[in-house]
């Protein structure tokens, strides 16, 4: 006999208890774990191939389900519900992290509620069809159409194929998030809104529901402060007011300070508790430029989809879920673009506590219709509800690279109103952060304009990051198919302000073998860092998908042969702008016969500016690069060189610097650290000198191309 660890009863002697999957509390930052009951774990699944037993919260499609079937429609999950008899004259309410697509709720055979929309959080009060201390039967019967291209489904694969099948990926249907169930008062905080973008106080809005709505007394106050507030709900049921700090301490993801808020509705036995979290921190976007609280602030971040082999959408752990921020964070990175997936709180309330900033997306149809713009809009509100309160959210994406706009914004007035209208209607929902209407080309409104930009060649690369950051270039080519290359504007308007909106890489990677993509980071990273009209950048990707082979780590996050690049190295703080453009992968330049002059450039985005020395070492080739370079003990050492780097202040592009460097005696790499006054090594890069293979090439070895101009 099995059992499932979440049903109120006490095992009979002799059984086996299954371990409840992702047995943690769903919602840390709109904390009612006091009083909640998890109901993942096994239920009865039937469908056109029988019935069988699944595993919740994975997606039937994956193995961990215990069912992995792909491309089934339509599914009933059963189990039953054993309310807390102490849960007695309170409300139940009965929650979903998300179901794909269409889920209708019954219990005892009585409808409770339908949801339409596979990534957003849903509940009902159940109330009335539960009674604790005893059993009911619940039952969630699903639609999940295998052709998706008009419903809101991100990068699950469709039957007919979208237009972007080539990077979709297995579909994710049925439950597969977190479901659970939680005690509330008689009158209760269905929503708690916090917004601390004033910098000195926390404004809260609290939405109430249950036996009462109008005239309900709301009482807020910070855990471990002195502040509070006595509020009551007005006739639309909402309760608003302002908390003042005394001393504010401000969110920043060096300082990632956060507020606990308790909010209880209602007195006595019956009252609802609930503790809400965010942080104190303003975003502004104006004169070209992104700030946080008021600093400049520049984005280094990284794409993540969110995928996991075995499990899909779903992470197969909290401890997974959560490892993934912090192998960011270990890269380098300070941002994370979540693609085309709203995420579990529980992630977005680790970013909060890491000070990891997050750029939020929703998922989107692939095919343009007025209906699939509406169900499009449809998540709108719920995502900003359900995560609004994250400070480390710092931008909001709407639609990316036209997907669900039939890659015609330019050419189709009605899609580029369906962009237009998104961005408005998030807008008018919350505009405490950028909004970018569409992710990569064709801007017609946005805070932003973010392009994404997929090219081998490093001179062709770098001659278009020049050109775009100046202005001189709009338009890029990205390939739609083997044989469909099409020039993709960063502007859907000629009315889109061409100065003054912040600009921004959002996608990039290029190369087939982990040597090559490595390379391809160290050296079109460092073209991003050369110029200062951009505000970010956001590199393809954390973990390999399925297929999909552009990860710096593979798809069981582990790390790939980076040929002695350490990744934090090109996304620090403080990073070395070689001017060079490489050759190949380990072979940046050919072996010189004779001294050469190398020119080197710091760029610092830290608070302050830095001086110090530049220095560069011969290692031998293939080797990570050394914590330190010193001074040869002898003749058999290679001759460390240093030359002096005069202030280099924050955001703007170091003077050149120029070494000359002794030729080595055969193939090495060429070591540079950049040493600031006080002896810290604040940033580091190399050179790889090895022969390469070229076709009916004649004469001595040159020395290295420089680079475009800045």
């Amino acid at each position: 006999m099995t059992i499932a660890t979440d049903i109120i009863t006490t095992p009979p002697v002799g059984t086996t208890v299954v371990p409840v999957p992702k047995a943690e509390y769903p919602r840390p930052d709109l904390d009612r774990s006091e009083r909640w009951l998890s109901l993942n774990g096994e239920w009865d699944f039937s469908s056109i191939d029988g019935t069988a037993r699944i595993t919740v919260p994975f997606a039937w499609e994956t193995p961990a389900s215990g069912i992995e079937r792909t491309w089934l429609e339509a599914a009933t999950y059963r189990r039953v519900l054993s309310v807390p008899a102490d849960w007695k004259g309170l409300r139940t309410v009965l929650s979903f992290g998300a179901v794909h697509h269409r889920a209708t709720v019954s219990i005892d055979g009585t409808e409770v509620g339908t949801h339409v929309g596979g990534y957003t959080s849903f509940e009902f009060d159940v109330t009335g069809h539960v009674h604790p201390g005893q059993n009911a039967l619940l039952e969630v019967a699903v639609e999940s159409p295998a052709d998706k291209r008009s419903i809101v489904h991100g990068k699950q694969r469709s039957i007919p194929r979208d237009d972007y099948d080539g990077v979709s990926f297995t579909p994710t249907s049925g439950i597969w998030q977190s479901v659970w169930m939680e005690a509330r008062g008689r009158s209760y905080a269905r929503s708690v809104t916090l917004r601390g973008d004033s910098l000195t106080g926390i404004d809260v809005s609290v939405d109430v529901a249950g036996d009462r709505s109008a005239g309900v007394p709301v009482h807020v106050r910070v855990i471990g402060g002195e502040e509070s507030l006595r509020l009551t709900s007005g006739e639309d049921g909402v309760a608003s007011g302002r908390l003042d700090l005394e001393a504010p301490r401000l969110w920043s993801p060096e300082h990632p300070h956060l507020y606990r808020v308790e909010v209880t509705v209602g007195e006595g036995a019956e009252a609802d508790r609930v503790v809400a979290t965010t942080g104190l921190r303003s975003m502004e976007w104006h004169d070209g430029q992104l700030r946080l609280n008021g600093s400049r602030l520049y984005l280094r971040g990284v794409l993540d989809q969110g995928y996991w082999p075995g499990t899909g959408l779903t992470a197969p752990s909290d401890e997974a879920l959560l490892a993934d921020l912090d192998l960011a964070r270990e890269l380098g990175y300070t941002m994370v673009r979540k693609h085309l997936k709203l995420e579990e709180p529980r992630w977005l309330h680790r970013a909060d506590e890491l000070g990891m900033l997050v750029w939020a997306e929703p998922a989107a149809p692939s095919r343009f219709s007025p209906e699939a713009a509406e169900l499009f809009e449809d998540q709108l509100e719920p995502m900003v509800r359900r995560d609004g309160n994250h400070p480390s959210i710092v931008v909001w994406g709407l639609y990316n690279e036209e997907w669900g706009l039939d890659w015609d914004i330019p050419g189709s007035r009605r899609r580029a109103d369906a962009a237009a209208h998104a961005y408005d209607t998030m807008a008018a929902i919350d505009h405490t952060r950028p909004l970018v209407e569409n992710s990569g080309w064709a801007h017609v409104k946005s805070d932003l304009v973010d392009w994404h930009y997929y090219e081998p060649d490093p001179a062709t690369w770098a001659s278009s990051v020049r050109e775009l950051a100046s202005g001189a270039q709009e338009a890029f080519p990205v390939k739609l198919g083997p044989d469909f290359v099409v020039d993709k504007s960063l502007y859907g308007s000629a009315d889109f302000p061409r100065t003054g909106v912040p600009l921004l890489n959002s996608e990039y990677g290029e190369g087939y073998t982990s040597l090559e993509r490595a390379w391809h980071l160290r050296w079109q990273t460092q073209e991003l860092r050369r110029h200062e009209r951009y505000s970010g950048y956001v590199y393809t990707e954390l973990a390999d998908v399925e297929h999909e082979n552009a990860g710096l780590l593979d798809a069981e996050r582990r790390r790939k042969d980076w040929g002695g690049l350490r990744p934090a190295d090109i996304n620090a703080d403080t990073v070395l702008v070689i001017d060079l453009v490489p050759r190949a992968a380990g072979a940046d330049i050919e072996v010189p016969l004779s001294p050469f002059e190398l020119t080197v450039h710091v760029s610092h985005h830290g608070p302050e500016a830095v001086a110090g020395q530049l220095q560069a070492q011969w290692v031998p080739a293939g080797s990570p690069l050394p914590a330190s370079l010193v001074p040869p003990a002898s003749a058999a050492v290679p001759v460390l060189v240093s030359v002096a780097v005069p202030a280099v202040e924050p955001f703007v592009l170091g003077g050149p610097v120029t070494l000359t460097i002794e030729p080595p005696a055969a193939a090495a790499r060429l070591a540079l650290h950049f040493v600031d006054e006080t002896g810290v090594v604040r940033a580091r890069n190399f050179v790889d000198a090895a022969p390469v293979e070229e076709p009916n090439r004649r004469g001595a070895r040159p020395t290295p191309s420089p680079a475009p101009t800045p």
